[in-house]
């Protein structure tokens, strides 16, 4: 390898490079049970803006 003085650092070789690629970490898929919960958070958020939606356009007198 050859070494860079101005800043004390080394090149790698193309094949040190691809070692490398082989030990990279790796973003876990998500679980069954991550994708439940993101599942049920969309359906939430989309049944409370449909609820605000329709509570804007009939507003009631309740005290929250």
């Amino acid at each position: 390898m050859i070494k860079d003085r101005a800043f004390g650092r080394q090149d790698s070789t193309a094949a040190a490079r691809e070692a490398n690629k082989m030990f990279r970490k790796v973003e876990a898929a998500p679980s069954e049970h991550a994708k439940v919960d993101k599942a049920f958070q969309a359906n939430r958020e989309r049944l409370k803006a449909e609820r605000l939606a329709r509570e804007s356009k009939h507003p009631t007198n309740k005290a929250r």
